[in-house]
């Protein structure tokens, strides 16, 4: 026989208790981006941009290939997959399924993006100097573009995102800088072609 009293009527058995943990303090949440308004129209102009940069770069990228310049090539593709990296971010930070359409930018329909490189600025005998002095010329005019509107009469979101660009824009400003001192600056003369191209009609 078994040795163990059984518990008298009447009495319960203890109950364990169960360990309770405080809850997490929840995090305040971050204030979506306005999807419609000023500060979306302002975002659309910034995509594009972006985009215009991108497409600029590859069409240099492409060009320099036809010419056998390979390093400035790889050097426009890089720059490329960085402006496309932006074009990505925004994006995803405005929560778009689909991504404006080109046509709906407004801001640049009679001249160029502010970090798009002039095609007349291309030479086919180009250097990765001259490739990153064109880069550099952009990302300072888009500095000056964002400080503009920053400092305008935009609603205060826009001015804001814009403060936060103009401040990205100067760090590739600088970025392109240190990129320059690890490059010979070409001679005098680089442009001369020893075998240039003979056209008959």
């Amino acid at each position: 026989m078994s040795s163990r009293k059984k518990p008298a009527r009447g009495t319960a058995k203890p109950v364990p208790k169960k360990r309770t943990s405080r809850p997490a303090p929840k995090r305040a949440a971050k204030p979506a981006a306005p999807r419609s308004g000023a500060y979306a129209d302002f975002m659309v102009q910034a995509y594009a941009m972006e985009n215009d940069a991108r497409d600029r770069y590859t069409e240099f990228a492409d060009q320099m290939e036809v010419h056998n310049n390979t390093a400035v090539a790889q050097l426009f593709r890089k720059l490329a997959r960085i402006e496309g990296l932006h074009a990505t971010r925004i994006v995803r930070e405005m929560g778009w399924r689909k991504p404006p359409a080109a046509a709906e930018a407004w801001m640049w329909r009679q001249s160029e993006a502010p970090e798009s490189v002039p095609p007349g600025e291309l030479h086919y005998l180009m250097q990765p100097w001259h490739a990153l002095e064109l880069a550099l010329a952009c990302e300072q005019r888009a500095v000056r573009f964002f400080t503009g509107i920053s400092g305008s009469t935009a609603p205060a979101d826009v001015k804001r995102i814009a403060r936060e660009m103009a401040a990205e824009e100067r760090e590739h400003v600088q970025l392109i800088r240190e990129w320059m001192k690890k490059v010979e600056k070409p001679d005098p003369g680089w442009d001369r072609d020893p075998d240039p191209s003979l056209y008959s009609e």
